[in-house]
């Protein structure tokens, strides 16, 4: 029997990990799709496909790999709508997963988006779902955050580059910069 092929969008090596397995489990052909256009710094970029192709080698998963260093058309979509970020930046990902999808000849796509507690869950699905209907290719929707201990040990284990941000230089800024995060605090308390 023919298994379902799959395109996974990947965001990072550890993020593979536990949807991956999942996937397999349920018996998919997964391909991975490594698009993500907002990582900085470029270094950042450089080590999170290290990092996802030590995986691609460990668990035999094909990966595509986008290796276009696109911040800068990140930053123009998102320049003056900061406080849209995710939003643009998970349609603009998922946008080009789901033309890939369709390139491939998958059956459906997914994303490991859905894996990680920092990132805006429905949001991501509402996103994905809408482009499903209206490209006309299945989304397969999964709440993969149930394993992410599982996923974030095993990374530990087979010693794979886990990063502290998301990637987009906003997030490093709000991960590493006190000053900011004390300052964002206090606007958010300040009554209108």
């Amino acid at each position: 029997m023919k298994k379902s092929k799959i395109l996974l969008h990947i965001c990072c090596g550890p993020c593979t990990l536990y949807p991956l397995k999942k996937l397999r489990e349920e018996g998919f052909d997964v391909t991975g799709y490594f698009f993500n256009p907002n990582i900085h710094p470029y270094q950042e970029f450089r080590r999170r496909i290290r990092a996802l192709k030590e995986v691609s080698e460990i668990k035999n998963l094909p990966v595509i790999y986008d290796t276009n260093y696109g911040l800068r058309d990140f930053l123009k979509a998102v320049i003056y709508r900061e406080h849209k970020r995710c939003e643009i930046c998970y349609l603009i990902r998922l946008e080009q997963v789901v033309k890939k999808a369709i390139e491939e000849k998958a059956l459906a796509f997914t994303t490991t988006l859905l894996y990680s507690r920092y990132q805006a869950h429905e949001l991501i699905r509402d996103i994905a779902e809408d482009l499903s209907f209206r490209h006309k290719i299945p989304f397969l929707y999964r709440d993969f955050r149930a394993g992410w201990e599982e996923g974030q040990e095993e990374a530990k284990k087979l010693d794979i580059y886990r990063q502290p941000y998301c990637g987009c230089i906003f997030s490093e800024q709000e991960r590493y910069d006190k000053k900011f995060r004390k300052k964002m605090r206090r606007v958010k308390n300040e009554p209108f």
